[in-house]
């Protein structure tokens, strides 16, 4: 015999990448969720005001390209007549090199205002990955068990602001993921193995039987307590087993299974 506590092997506090103000909270304790659901949404008033003016920069910049095109096509025809008058000996080579040195600068205008049109799609982009991150999804299905954040309250990744401000929003637990975990006396592990069957009881409900085995044996013992953890699985999950319940094992023969 053993006992230990029900846990669940997929449980996340889930939080934001950034800070902010939390403007909306779409989860409440119990609740079940599924993955992607989107959980609560920071204030991103600044960051869509950047966004506006990465955009206006993006189409001034485009805009920018087509006239630099027409007067290069412009310069060329000047610099091809050119070419011509000093075959006619008409000019002088002075006139072919400004027309060529218009021709370069154009040319190098046009890339310029290109390379300005990359940058500006790099910040949109990066603006908008910013301002996705503000939106807090759940990263698998489950049950939210607590509510961590209210509407109005600063929410950050890492703890900052003494107590007002809050590093999560809320906690999930997949309720397919619990299993036992019992810390078993290393004089008796020997008796333990995987796939062995295995009766478990919460404390909640003495007289519910649970039937379950053994998953594995963590491969090291608590110096303190002379124990060695094990992880049981139930076979079948019931609404009644909860994270966190306090249970009690009997590891069982083939026979007694």
């Amino acid at each position: 015999n053993a006992s230990g506590y029900v846990t669940a092997r997929r449980r996340a506090t889930v939080s934001s990448k950034v800070t902010g103000k939390v403007i909306e909270v779409n989860v409440e304790e119990g609740m079940a969720v599924r993955e992607g659901q989107v959980l609560a949404r920071l204030d991103d008033s600044t960051l869509q005001a950047a966004l506006r003016l990465y955009r206006a920069q993006l189409e001034a910049a485009k805009r920018q390209i087509p006239e630099s095109e027409v007067r290069l096509e412009q310069a060329r025809s000047m610099l091809r007549r050119q070419e011509q008058l000093r075959k006619e000996g008409l000019n002088t080579p002075n006139d072919i090199d400004n027309a060529r040195a218009e021709v370069d600068s154009l040319i190098a205008r046009i890339a310029s205002a290109q390379e300005q049109v990359n940058v500006a799609e790099s910040q949109i982009a990066m603006q908008q990955t910013a301002i996705d991150d503000t939106v807090i999804r759940a990263p698998f299905s489950g049950v939210a068990i607590s509510k961590d954040a209210q509407a109005g309250e600063m929410v950050s990744p890492v703890s900052a602001g003494g107590g007002f401000t809050r590093t999560g929003i809320s906690t999930i637990v997949d309720m397919r993921s619990l299993e036992i975990e019992v810390d078993v006396n290393e004089s008796y592990i020997n008796r333990v193995r995987s796939g062995q069957p295995v009766s478990a009881v919460l404390d909640a409900y003495p007289d519910f039987q649970i039937p379950a085995h053994v998953i594995t044996l963590v491969p090291t013992a608590d110096r303190q307590k002379a124990t060695v953890l094990v992880r049981i699985g139930f076979k079948q999950l019931d609404p009644r087993i909860l994270p966190d319940m306090g249970v009690k094992v009997t590891f069982l023969r083939e026979a007694e299974a």
